[in-house]
């Protein structure tokens, strides 16, 4: 499932057929067989923290 920033969902139920990843970031692109998505990773350390 990918949740975009406007809060909508979207269930993803092709497979997926790349996944790439930019060096300089936590950004990855993610290919299926008819869509392609962007995925920022962003940590939150005080979230990480309160987990533990």
């Amino acid at each position: 499932m990918i949740e975009f920033p406007d809060g909508l969902h979207e269930y993803v139920t092709t497979p997926v057929r790349r996944v790439l990843r930019l060096v300089d970031g936590d950004a990855y692109f993610i290919q299926t067989a008819n869509s392609r998505y962007r995925l920022e990773i962003r940590s939150n350390d005080q979230a990480l923290a309160e987990a533990r």
